[in-house]
Parts: structure tokens; C-alpha cells; sequence
């Protein structure tokens, strides 16, 4: 069954108009992700949103000092919980908790006493939350960092806890120029680091779409035509071949090799609530 909120959801993540979506979807039987690729086929769509809308609320929050920094993610039921002081303030507690208990999962992490909770482990006193909040919190995701030597961290919160990423750069004393880049990375949503992060099966089935698009052409012209289309491709879902929002002339990798000698972006996270 084709529904209206289907065709919205391919709308969102093609730009392409709803008639069209709608189209996609009738001759796909329903499958969202053939019917992007038709789209792609078509040369109706370019960019694409990697996930739809997003399925769950809540917040995520990370605290640092200088040795780690924790990520964590709970999600609500409702965006309007997420908003209360309350359960910010649970969060805060949280990812205080975690960073200082470094836990291995959020399993372990759930298990282990609360040290703030008078004998509750951290499962039990998220219980008594939910009965304060009146709706199910669940703790989603949760990641402790070790800080490595002469590496610089930037952590950065977009949207009031919506999305929190983090950037490492092998290169001591960048902190600021860290954050600069985590908050590109919220800004850009890249998939992978580099090229050489990107498997060899996605590389293969952007070929496909490419040489799908370029159906008439001669034959001596579509390799070089290709290559570009990847290049192109890379400078997308790539952060080190994005173009940097703060100088958009260069890219990410060439502006922060022009800060300091050898310095490069080694590691980013991104989280979103809903992926």
C-alpha cells in the first residue's frame, strides 16, 4: 500500500516532487530504497538523505575531562518530555554517572549502582523516572572516549541535544579548531572519513546508478565521466573531501593540514536522535 506518509518520506530524502514520489513508489510496489534508486536512475535525484524522519525522541548529552569524554543518548516518548526540565536534568546526572564509571555497554552500565541512588542500580533509578515523566525513557546509546595523547578533541551540541558530534585530530593543542570541525560535521552529516573508509559494495552500486545515467553516451567518454561522478560522490558522504563551512574553498582535510604541519582529522562521531 502506497500511503501519504510513504511519498512524504521519499519527498524528504529526494527533493524530488510528490507526483513523482508517488509514481516511484507505485512502480517499486511500495520499496522505498528501489525507489530511490529508479529516482537516482532517472537523474531525478542526487543527494539523498541516508535515513527518513526521525522515529524516536530525546536528547543526548556527553561531559569530558581530561583523560575521556561519554556520549549518551535517551530517548522519550514525546518531544515535549524531552523538554522538561526533569529529564534534562536525568541526563545530566547520567553522563556525569558514565563518565564517571567509564562503563564497557549500556548493559553494564545499566546493571551497576547508582552512586548518587542509595543502593538503586542505574535500571532502577531510570524506573523511577519514568514514573515522575509519565512515559517510557529508555537510555539508547552510550560511548566513553579515551582521550589520546597528543590528539585534540572538540565535542559540539546542535539543535539543544538533537544531535551531538565529536572530532579527533592527531595533533596536539587544536581543541578549538576540533570543535570547529564537529560542528561541520553536524552541519554536513558525512557517512564516512575518507575514501578508503567507504566499502567496496557502495562505491560499486554508485557505479551502477552513474553508468545508468549515462545510457546513449560514447563509449570513450563514459570512464572519465565516471570517475568524476565518484569523485564527486566522495566529496559528498566523505568529511575530509566536504568542502569546510567555515572556508568554503577548501576542503575539510585541506584546511586543517594548513593549520599545522601533519595535522589531520583522525576519528568523528555524529549522533542524531531517531538513527
Amino acid at each position: 500500500m502506497i500511503t501519504a506518509q510513504k511519498v512524504k518520506e521519499l519527498r524528504e530524502r529526494t527533493g524530488v516532487g510528490m507526483s513523482k514520489c508517488k509514481k516511484a513508489l507505485e512502480e517499486s510496489s511500495g520499496d522505498i530504497n528501489l525507489a530511490i534508486d529508479n529516482l537516482r536512475k532517472a537523474g531525478m535525484a542526487s543527494a539523498v538523505k541516508k535515513e527518513g524522519r526521525e522515529a524516536n525522541e530525546g536528547l543526548i548529552s556527553f561531559a569530558e575531562n581530561k583523560s575521556h569524554i561519554a556520549l549518551l543518548a535517551i530517548n522519550s516518548e514525546t518531544d515535549f518530555v524531552a523538554k522538561n526540565d526533569k529529564f534534562k536534568d536525568y541526563l545530566k546526572n547520567m553522563v556525569e554517572e558514565a563518565l564517571l564509571s567509564k562503563p564497557e555497554t549500556t548493559d553494564s552500565f545499566l546493571a551497576q549502582k547508582y552512586s548518587k541512588g542509595d543502593g538503586m542500580t542505574i535500571d532502577e533509578y531510570r524506573a523511577t523516572i519514568v514514573q515522575v515523566l509519565g512515559e517510557n525513557i529508555v537510555i539508547k546509546k552510550l560511548l566513553i572516549i579515551d582521550k589520546m595523547k597528543d590528539h585534540s578533541y572538540g565535542v559540539y551540541s546542535h539543535m539543544q541535544g538533537k544531535i551531538v558530534t565529536c572530532v579527533e585530530l592527531a595533533g596536539a593543542n587544536q581543541e578549538s579548531l576540533a570543535k570547529d570541525v564537529a560542528m561541520h560535521v553536524a552541519a554536513e552529516a558525512p557517512e564516512y572519513l575518507n575514501p578508503e573508509e567507504i566499502p567496496a559494495s557502495v562505491v560499486e552500486h554508485e557505479k551502477e546508478i552513474a553508468k545508468a545515467q549515462m545510457k546513449g553516451k560514447p563509449e570513450h567518454i563514459i570512464d572519465k565521466i565516471l570517475s568524476g561522478k565518484i569523485d564527486s560522490f566522495y566529496d559528498q558522504v566523505c568529511l575530509t573531501k566536504q568542502k569546510f563551512i567555515k572556508d568554503s574553498k577548501m576542503s575539510v582535510e585541506q584546511f586543517v593540514a594548513a593549520q599545522q604541519k601533519g595535522l589531520k582529522v583522525s576519528k568523528f562521531i555524529r549522533w542524531q536522535i531517531g538513527n
